[in-house]
């Protein structure tokens, strides 16, 4: 009787009792490793059709492990950032810190008092200190919150500008990521765009000329990933505010939610309400160092408009970023924590030498060193405003796009940058508990990396 080839193949269920399988069903679940396992033993019937001799047992496993592994690479999970950009867009932007997670942590592991009132027992609303903690922090009379600052610039323009004309200049008419324009916006709000200005100058005069008795409100855009140099030039915001009518709405996107005035070129939040602006609105997760979430300050009467539009149901966050936001909020204005940009911005050349000889410790220098690098902001901040850093170079005589691949598939992965034919890991934004595992890296690379 004639032996049946496909009797060589295991069966699904003896592979996923196998310990080697365990790590993937603990990281991209049990139906999914075998779906991959079901695919892999498919793959090598039809091998078996076509005449070809099967895999062993172990090639098996290697397959399916695999495959196992490119599909673990799509999950959400941790990197280490050694690009030298602070609020990395791709990379989460800024690192929410522990102390603030652990905070929040009680409140999301159990039922928490979002929309109630334990005062009166009755339904509340979901804002809890955050009104309080932002009015302290920026000034602004109230606030409200949405879930990043794209929502925050829809709704303001769809509840206060409705079917009325808005200014803008024609140099603030920007395109961020993901294809988010201005000017597409202001259509699908059905607010009216009226462009004033050109590229490269606006002046108080353009906007006060502009307006007429349809006109809502006057909007002021942050450029973020762009600038303008050379002969330019913006209004001063007091100018624009005392020429205009007091029914035209100031609306300032902020963006990046710089506080204070650590970096150079951008203008804090305060600094507008102070001067006048109406409503502000910019992102909690970039500069400012929160969770992902778009924040709307400034004049009470505005902000309840918003607050009541239909719209806000839709963009409302949940009790993670409402939680996380209060409590990173707190910590922000007892001074116990500090966004990311802040903390890194602060680093000393020195400081930053001495954690390079700390990751490169028994590495010898001929294969790899400490040379100066640049640092960037990122995340819409400041973008032409370089900054020095230091990074640790690798000597080798692989490509650098190699090396590169090399670190960004460990576990978990390095991201680097290639700069001139090398590839470097910028000290300044890798936070310091992954040094370690940066230095680990970097020792198997010459252990195992090089052909």
């Amino acid at each position: 009787m004639k032996e049946n080839p496909f009797a060589s193949l295991p069966q699904i269920e003896k592979l996923l009792s196998s310990p080697a399988l365990e790590k993937w069903i603990l990281r991209i679940s049990r139906p999914l490793t075998a779906e991959i396992c079901a695919e892999v033993i498919e793959e090598e019937r039809n091998h078996i059709r076509k005449g070809e001799q099967p895999k062993d047992t172990n090639a098996i496993f290697q397959s399916i492990e695999k495959q196992c592994e490119m599909l673990y690479r799509m999950r959400v999970q941790k990197i280490v950032n050694a690009t030298g950009i602070i609020l990395h867009t791709n990379m989460g932007r800024s690192p929410i810190a522990p102390s603030v997670w652990s905070l929040a942590e009680e409140v999301n592991t159990g039922y928490s008092n979002l929309e109630l009132n334990l005062a009166t027992g009755k339904r509340g609303q979901r804002t809890g200190l955050l009104p309080r903690l932002l009015k302290t922090l920026t000034g602004g009379e109230t606030s409200l919150i949405v879930n990043n600052n794209a929502a925050a610039v829809y709704l303001i323009l769809s509840a206060l500008a409705k079917d009325r004309e808005v200014i803008v200049s024609r140099g603030e008419q920007v395109q961020i990521g993901g294809g988010f324009r201005i000017p597409d916006i202001l259509a699908q709000t059905g607010a009216k765009l009226v462009e004033v200005g050109t590229t490269n100058i606006t002046t108080a005069k353009d906007y006060i000329n502009a307006v007429t008795p349809e006109t809502a409100m006057v909007l002021l855009v942050h450029q973020s990933n762009f600038v303008i140099r050379g002969f330019s030039q913006k209004p001063d915001i007091k100018e624009l505010i005392k020429g205009l009518p007091e029914e035209v709405i100031i609306a300032v996107d902020q963006g990046s939610g710089l506080t204070d005035e650590t970096i150079e070129g951008e203008i804090s939040v305060q600094s507008y309400i102070r001067a006048g602006a109406d409503i502000v609105c910019f992102s909690g997760d970039k500069v400012l160092g929160g969770p992902q979430a778009g924040i709307i300050t400034g004049n009470g009467k505005y902000i309840d408009i918003c607050a009541k539009h239909p719209l806000m149901r839709v963009f409302r966050p949940g009790k993670t970023i409402y939680s996380l936001l209060e409590a990173f909020l707190i910590e922000k204005l007892n001074k116990t924590a500090r966004g990311i940009a802040q903390k890194v911005l602060k680093i000393d050349m020195e400081t930053l030498k001495k954690r390079g000889k700390k990751i490169l410790k028994g590495i010898p220098k001929d294969l790899a060193d400490i040379m100066p690098a640049t640092l960037l902001a990122g995340g819409g901040s400041s973008p032409e405003k370089e900054l020095p850093s230091q990074a640790v170079v690798l000597c080798s005589n692989e490509s650098p796009g190699r090396i590169q691949n090399f670190f960004r598939m460990q576990d978990p992965p390095v991201i680097g940058t290639v700069q001139d034919n090398r590839f470097l890991l910028n000290i300044a934004t890798i936070l310091p508990e992954d040094e370690t595992h940066v230095s680990f890296c970097i020792k198997k690379y010459f252990e195992n990396g090089e052909d």
